[in-house]
């Protein structure tokens, strides 16, 4: 099977239904496990990324939270909340299709905080420095948390 066609038919079949042009198929041993279109625009939910919505497929189908033997095919190179996901589950390897310079002249999605000419840049910067507003409120308590994870899960 071609799975970089699959991946290509998954988002034009979006984009004639009224979703966004993105798509993700996700492969382990030639067969499909998972895949999605990017779902935003249906349902209004701004993480319904292709990848997102894939990688919650295959990790609820194999009953794990990592992908280490699985090949992921998306239409275009990922957003910094895509590529965090897929950093996270540790796939084999990500094929990418496209990237968003080849895209440009024909589909933008800008936000209030978020460019992609200029977003990972952000990242770089102190968090004072970013675009989104971030005050910290530290609290002593918060760190209970982790150390009640830490005993849990100690071994």
């Amino acid at each position: 099977m071609d799975f970089v066609k699959r991946t290509i038919d998954l988002a034009m079949k979006n984009v004639e239904e009224g979703g966004r042009p993105f798509a993700t198929v996700i492969v382990r041993d030639g067969e499909v496990i998972a895949e999605s279109p990017n779902r935003v625009a249906q349902t209004k939910d701004p993480t319904a990324h292709a990848e997102i919505l894939a990688i919650r497929e295959a990790c609820k189908k194999l009953g794990t939270e990592h992908l280490t033997d699985c090949d992921i095919y998306i239409l275009a190179s990922p957003c910094p909340m895509c590529l965090g996901s897929l950093y996270y589950c540790s796939p084999r390897q990500v094929i990418y299709i496209t990237t968003r310079e080849d895209y440009a002249p024909f589909y933008k999605d800008d936000r209030k905080y978020f460019e992609l000419d200029s977003f990972y840049a952000e990242y770089s910067k102190p968090m004072g420095e970013r675009r989104l507003p971030m005050v910290q409120r530290k609290d002593d308590a918060a760190i209970k948390v982790y150390e009640r994870w830490k005993a849990l899960n100690a071994g």
